[in-house]
């Protein structure tokens, strides 16, 4: 389709460009222009002579702001069966004694009905892509394929499930060009993984100079006991063992010491804070503030939503800039400009989607319309300040993934009803309760 979004402002997020008065033309999947409309090219003196257009839908912005939409760089879609059900538990025994055992329940057809519900809640908040790490990747890609949604999978090789063999297999089968589905190359933890799998997990790396994903450092009992069966923090072994040779991420990173860190800037390892999930587990305070001034690239995920409940970027980056601030004990840490780019375009930079990082000719059209027609966005003194400090997920009136409006005005275009998607929900983890 060709789309003409119009009397807008725009944030395209490159750097040292502000805010300006435009419009954005989308043809297919990408954006073909951006820019100043006809009538304020011909203010400022400028030719205006362009190929006219026929279009399938004009869009009247009504002066609200086009942005790019935001990058969950980390979660676990599917674990929405599990929002609200173990709550107000240590990590460890949220995970080995109700988590895990649940998820033991759970059929490929469960993960992809309940990935939908997921994805749902990406679009109301903005999000355009998720980094999704879950048991069967297979039925994660069909769920965002039928949806029309972006999705980055991440492997979750641990001792209980999956294999190197299929992780060659699904790196190899989900990384066609123009595809609204990758993989990346990724395990669930150091703790969760033998020393013989991580060493496979680096020769697979190495065979294909790929990067590696994983959680680390989340707890300090994690950390702790990682000292107690190697002597060195998870970071310090898995840098060890050649994990990181090929770059890749790591998921909260709360526990860190100096020397973590250092190893993560040197190979280039993006962190991606979920300061939810953090909180809710009573994890800590990941050091982002400290990461930063290290030129280590962060990037913002929800976790899944047994860890958080809601998938909603607007609060992670509310949580990402006040517990830095309590760290840091300064009201100055990381201002809200570097908690927005950390939103969008490090994030889609943590998940490789280069293509997908600003609002640019080229680019994917991957956007998000964030009304400032409601009182939290007024008045209009700072956008940027506004969308972190105050903006939620009442803000949200349109979102568009490869070039196809999703979700607009609380209504969706996913090809499945909502009423449908929660039945769904609801009956899978009712069978589970009774069993």
């Amino acid at each position: 389709m060709n789309i003409r979004i119009y009397n807008a402002r725009i944030l395209t997020m490159e750097e040292n460009v502000p805010v300006f008065a435009g419009e954005i033309q989308v043809t297919g999947n990408k954006i073909a222009y951006v820019g100043p409309t006809a009538d304020e090219k011909d203010a400022m003196g400028e030719n205006t002579k362009v190929e006219e257009k026929i279009w399938d839908r004009e869009i009247d912005a009504k002066g609200n702001l086009i942005m790019p939409g935001f990058k969950n760089a980390h979660t676990h879609s599917a674990m929405t069966f599990l929002r609200s059900y173990a709550d107000d538990l240590p990590l460890l025994d949220w995970l080995n004694k109700q988590v895990f055992p649940m998820e033991a329940k759970l059929t490929p057809e469960d993960i992809y009905h309940l990935s939908k519900l997921a994805i749902m809640e990406y679009l109301t908040s903005g999000m355009t892509a998720n980094f999704d790490m879950y048991l069967t990747p297979e039925t994660v890609a069909q769920a965002s394929l039928d949806c029309g949604y972006r999705t980055v999978l991440c492997g979750a090789f641990n001792n209980f499930s999956q294999s190197i063999e299929e992780l060659e297999d699904w790196y190899q089968r989900y990384n066609e060009k123009d595809s609204l589905v990758h993989f990346e190359l990724g395990f669930h933890a150091e703790y969760t993984n033998s020393r013989e799998n991580l060493e496979k997990l680096a020769e697979l790396s190495h065979k294909y100079h790929a990067p590696l994903y994983t959680h680390s450092s989340e707890s300090r009992s994690e950390v702790e006991e990682c000292i107690g069966r190697y002597g060195m923090t998870p970071t310090a072994l898995l840098d060890k063992l050649g994990i990181f040779d090929y770059g890749g991420g790591c998921y909260h990173c709360v526990h860190m010491t100096d020397e973590d860190l250092e190893i993560l800037k040197e190979k280039n390892i993006y962190v991606v804070t979920n300061p939810g999930s953090n909180v809710k587990l009573a994890s800590g305070i990941a050091r982002l503030e400290d990461m930063l001034e290290r030129g280590i690239h962060v990037a913002i995920g929800t976790d899944g939503p047994a860890s958080n409940n809601c998938l909603d970027m607007f609060r992670e980056m509310f949580l990402a800039t006040g517990l830095a601030k309590i760290k840091a004990d300064d009201a100055s840490a990381l201002d809200a400009d570097k908690v927005l780019r950390m939103a969008t375009v490090e994030g889609a930079h943590a998940m490789r989607l280069f293509d997908a990082d600003v609002l640019a000719a080229g680019k994917l059209a991957d956007l998000v319309m964030i009304d400032l027609h409601q009182p939290n966005m007024q008045p209009i003194n700072n956008l940027t300040k506004n969308i972190v400090y105050s903006g939620s997920k009442q803000n949200v009136k349109m979102t568009m993934v490869n070039g196809k409006v999703l979700y607009e005005d609380g209504q969706f275009h996913i090809g499945v009803r909502p009423e449908d998607v929660y039945a769904k929900a609801n009956e899978i983890i009712g069978r589970m309760k009774c069993n």
